[in-house]
């Protein structure tokens, strides 16, 4: 489903020191209770802003079919590739539950498994149960995002460290791929910068995949800053772009805009 990660293109800097394991494992816990529960009182028919496409049935169908296939990996130690499973959503008066018991599932999965768990992965990652944990830690506050964005009210809040690190994950991981759109006809230079975490990453793009460095040095064409937990939701295109500071060219803002979706 997804092609090997480019390897080489991150080093240095603010992301030494990642989340723990454990700690990434309780925020799936967390964030898909929340999640949930924000879909449970917005309803599965509700529309979801943050995916114009989208209604709550949409959203819980794919994050709990996500959950699923991520979960065969780590529980059965499959070394290669497989595709999520395709099968019939269950009706909308078990959707939700539906979806807390596959969430469950992956928890369980994610906290029982041996540590030294061989299993694919589809970005580079000191260990497959780091990664895995990360990715849905990450994949299920997004999405929990969405549910609450259908719902209406405040969002829950994310820590810092934990939206610098979604910040990462994204920069450094799915847009070193060569399925990234954001490419520039010419090499370009775009600085995104978290104010609030001292962390600091240089795109460099050009016709091919950004090559993505975790530091602030040379001159950049156009920096993207805010407090990380912006950061992480305009990235991820949660929020608007115009939600961080400009400074630059802000053509580069409107490539991240257009064409960063994953």
């Amino acid at each position: 489903m997804f092609p090997p990660a480019r390897p080489g293109v991150v080093r240095g800097g603010w992301h030494d020191s990642a989340m723990e394991t454990a700690e990434l494992i309780e925020i799936v816990d967390r964030e898909g209770r929340l999640l949930a529960d924000a879909a449970a009182e917005a309803g599965v028919d509700a529309p979801v802003p943050t995916c114009p496409d989208w209604r709550v049935r949409d959203l819980l169908s794919h994050i709990g079919r996500v959950h699923g296939w991520a979960a065969r990996f780590v529980a059965e130690g499959l070394t290669e590739p497989v595709r999520p499973a395709v099968e019939a959503a269950p009706a909308d008066g078990e959707l939700v539950s539906w979806y807390r018991e596959v969430h469950g599932r992956l928890v369980d999965a994610l906290t029982h498994a041996d540590p030294e768990v061989k299993c694919f992965t589809f970005l580079p990652a000191e260990s497959p149960l780091g990664f895995w944990a990360r990715r849905q830690a990450h994949e299920t506050a997004i999405h929990r995002i969405d549910a609450e964005s259908a719902r209406g009210g405040d969002f829950s809040p994310f820590t810092p460290e934990f939206a610098a690190d979604g910040v990462d994950e994204l920069l450094t991981g799915f847009h070193s791929l060569d399925r990234s759109r954001v490419r520039t006809d010419t090499p370009r230079t775009l600085r995104v910068r978290a104010t609030d975490q001292g962390a600091v990453w240089t795109m460099r793009l050009s016709q091919d995949a950004p090559r993505t460095e975790r530091n602030g040095e040379g001159t950049a064409d156009c920096e993207l800053s805010g407090p990380a937990v912006d950061l992480y939701l305009a990235l991820w295109n949660r929020l608007p772009i115009t939600a961080l500071t400009t400074e630059g060219d802000e053509k580069l803002a409107d490539l991240w805009r257009e064409h960063s979706g994953i």
